[in-house]
């Protein structure tokens, strides 16, 4: 995952220029930023900061972490309105970005979780927290397959795809589309009761809670 994502870093926006997506990005545009108004933001997966520039909007501060660091090298050039800082993180090791923060965000990484590993991110995440604190995770729907067919199930039932870099490089990639019940019971134990929040768009999904405590 790592590799493949370094490779494709200068072609992450590319899926947000697609036509049929429009509509769901103006909608998530909104929504995103609102969730997490004056909040100090832990962004994971933050790539090239196309959604680090719409939640800076609001945010009070931002750290955007992922584990290419030739994608965060683009973040400093976005329009940003709030104080951003950049760091190198691995979403399953977050114990070097701190606490304390009162929301955060992860965009199309969800789905590259396997799913015996769900709880143990979400445990790494909250640790990360203050309570109460804002979660807001975004993934592509299963609409997804119509451009990149799932190519296998293994025996946990994770899905893969098959994704081809510029280069002509072939990855077989983790690719899961969770339902909204999948991801209500992972967070159950630690989310505000009745604070959880299913949306699903066409072509992408919204989930937000508040932790508890």
């Amino acid at each position: 995952m790592r590799a493949y994502h370094g490779e494709r870093a200068p072609a992450y926006d590319r899926v947000y220029a697609y036509p049929e997506r429009q509509d769901d990005l103006r909608w998530l545009e909104a929504a995103i930023p609102a969730a997490l108004a004056d909040r100090v933001v832990l962004e994971m997966a933050a790539g090239t900061g196309y959604w680090t520039q719409c939640i800076s909007l609001r945010a009070t501060s931002i750290c955007a972490t992922d584990t290419a660091l030739e994608a965060l090298r683009q973040v400093p050039a976005r329009p940003l309105a709030c104080p951003v800082e950049t760091r190198v993180a691995d979403a399953y090791g977050l114990n070097d970005v701190g606490g304390g923060f009162s929301g955060a965000f992860a965009r199309l990484w969800f789905s590259h979780i396997p799913i015996a590993r769900r709880a143990d991110w979400f445990r790494a995440l909250h640790a990360c927290l203050a309570p109460g604190a804002s979660v807001v995770i975004v993934d592509n729907s299963a609409a997804q397959c119509r451009r990149l067919p799932i190519a296998r199930t293994d025996q946990a039932g994770n899905t893969y795809q098959l994704r081809e870099t510029d280069a002509g490089k072939e990855y077989e990639v983790l690719k899961n589309f969770p339902v909204a019940s999948e991801l209500e019971a992972v967070v159950r134990q630690a989310a505000r009761p009745g604070s959880s929040r299913f949306v699903e768009l066409e072509h992408y999904w919204f989930f937000s809670y508040a932790l508890g405590g």
